[in-house]
C-alpha cells in the first residue's frame, strides 16, 4: 500500500483459472512481465490486485463498446474490506465505487427475492429499494493515480491481446505439456483446477 504506483515494475495478467469474461477461455493461464531479482512477494501481490481491476475496466470497455453503458459499480462483500483494492478499482476504472452497506450481500440479495417470491413487494426494484441500501461515492478516483494506471493499463491491453487473442499459443502448449508429463508420472490426467492428482491425499 505504501508503493507509489508502477514502482514494482510489474504488469500481470491474473489467468490463473483462464480468461473467463472477455476473452472466455478457460486454457489461458497467469502471467508476470517485468520480475527481477528485486522483486519481492509485495509486488507480485500488488501487481495481481492492479491485474484484477484492469480486468474489470477491460470488461467495462467491452460492454460500452458493444452499445451496453455501465452507470454504477457497486461492490459487496468481502472486496470492501481491503481499501487498497477499493482505491486501485476507482484508479484503474476512473469511477466512483458505492458500498453496499450489509457485510452480506449474497444473502440480503436471496432475501431480496424471497420477499417477492413471498408478495411482500410487487417487485424485485420495490423490494431493493426498502431493503437494500449503498453508500454512494464510498471510494473516488485521484486524477494523478488515473494518470498513472492508464500507462500500466496501456501495457495490460497489449498483454491481454497477445497472449489472448491467439498473437501467442505458448499457454495452450505449456498446459499440454504439464499435461503429457503428469500423465507419464501419475498414470492420471491433470486436473482443471492445476492440483497434481499425485499430490492428493484421501483422509479417512
Amino acid at each position: 500500500a505504501q508503493q507509489r504506483i508502477g514502482e514494482h515494475g510489474l504488469v500481470a495478467l491474473d489467468w490463473l483459472n483462464g480468461n473467463r469474461s472477455v476473452l472466455v477461455n478457460a486454457e489461458l493461464s497467469g502471467v508476470f512481465v517485468g520480475v527481477t531479482l528485486a522483486t519481492r512477494a509485495p509486488d507480485l501481490y500488488r501487481a495481481l490486485l492492479e491485474s484484477t481491476a484492469f480486468g474489470t475496466r477491460m470488461i467495462l470497455e467491452t460492454f460500452e463498446g458493444a452499445g451496453v453503458p455501465v452507470g454504477e459499480l457497486v461492490i459487496a462483500g468481502g472486496l470492501m474490506k481491503n481499501k487498497l483494492l477499493m482505491q486501485i478499482y476507482a484508479d484503474v476504472t476512473g469511477r466512483e465505487l458505492s458500498l453496499v452497506t450489509s457485510t452480506q450481500g449474497g444473502a440480503l440479495g436471496s432475501a431480496i427475492f424471497a420477499a417477492v417470491a413471498a408478495g411482500a413487494h410487487a417487485d424485485i426494484y420495490a423490494a431493493a429499494q426498502v431493503m437494500g441500501k449503498r453508500q454512494v461515492g464510498a471510494f473516488k478516483p485521484i486524477p494523478e493515480n488515473q494518470r498513472l494506471y492508464d500507462r500500466l493499463y496501456a501495457e495490460y491491453v497489449r498483454l491481454h491481446d497477445y497472449f489472448g487473442r491467439g498473437a501467442s499459443d505458448a499457454m495452450k502448449r505449456l498446459k499440454a505439456l504439464r499435461a503429457e508429463a503428469v500423465a507419464a508420472r501419475t498414470g492420471t490426467l491433470p486436473r482443471p483446477d492445476g492440483i497434481d492428482p499425485g499430490q492428493l491425499k484421501v483422509v479417512a
